[in-house]
């Protein structure tokens, strides 16, 4: 499944309510670390969708981005995948500890932005997001910014301390699934197009798989 940013009609506001979010703060905090620093959405039209910021660590050198809100929002999930608890879903994605973190500067932000729109994209497009999934820039593929030539995200599961599938399952809402951006060049994009998401994962090393964004990675279908 290959998708693109494109904004259809508005929908209604879907919301965490208080203890939701509280159960879902309780959980992060667990999972991924302590951390201070939120990105809080201004506008919320939809949905209302923050970024924590958990800040290295010595045993995890590297920030790590968790959206909060977007599995608010039920996802329009194919009728024959109903029964799989795939309606909800929050994004991850990990960035160097010597990224800018605060820049507004597109070369900086480009992946912030990426959080952004993808967790957006299925309210607008009526549609839903899963593993191997992926999400290119614009029709014609065009890097996110001058620092990169990765054009698309491919959704992964994010994975938790025991290397096993994050799962937080809320009372009233179920199961909220955590995916992973990985980004993608042109080629490995045009690589999982023709043989999925598992044969283009196979042809990267062990610290490539990490998933931390690092423009100057190797291109492994190049």
């Amino acid at each position: 499944m290959k998708l693109f940013h494109r904004k259809a009609k508005e929908p209604s506001t879907f919301l965490y309510d208080e203890e939701e979010l509280n159960q879902y703060e309780q959980y992060i905090m667990e999972q991924f670390g302590e951390y201070q620093q939120v990105f809080h959405e201004v506008v919320s039209p939809d949905i209302h969708l923050d970024i924590i910021i958990v800040p290295p660590t010595e045993k995890n050198n590297y920030y790590q981005l968790i959206t909060m809100g977007m599995g608010a929002y039920p996802m329009n999930v194919p009728e024959e995948l109903k029964n799989k608890n795939l309606e909800r879903a929050e994004l991850v994605l990990y960035l160097p500890p010597t990224w800018n973190i605060s820049s507004a500067k597109e070369e900086d932000y480009w992946p912030i932005r990426q959080l952004k729109t993808i967790a957006r994209l299925p309210i607008y497009n009526h549609t839903w997001l899963g593993y191997g999934h992926t999400i290119s820039s614009d029709e014609e593929n065009s890097c996110y910014a001058s620092n990169t030539k990765f054009c698309s995200m491919m959704l992964v599961t994010a994975l938790n301390r025991d290397n096993q599938p994050l799962d937080l399952k809320m009372d009233h809402l179920g199961k909220i699934n955590f995916y992973q951006l990985f980004p993608l060049y042109p080629e490995e994009l045009e690589y999982k197009m023709a043989h999925g998401a598992d044969s283009l994962l196979d042809l990267f090393d062990e610290e490539a798989l990490l998933g931390v964004v690092d423009c100057d990675r190797k291109n492994f279908c190049a």
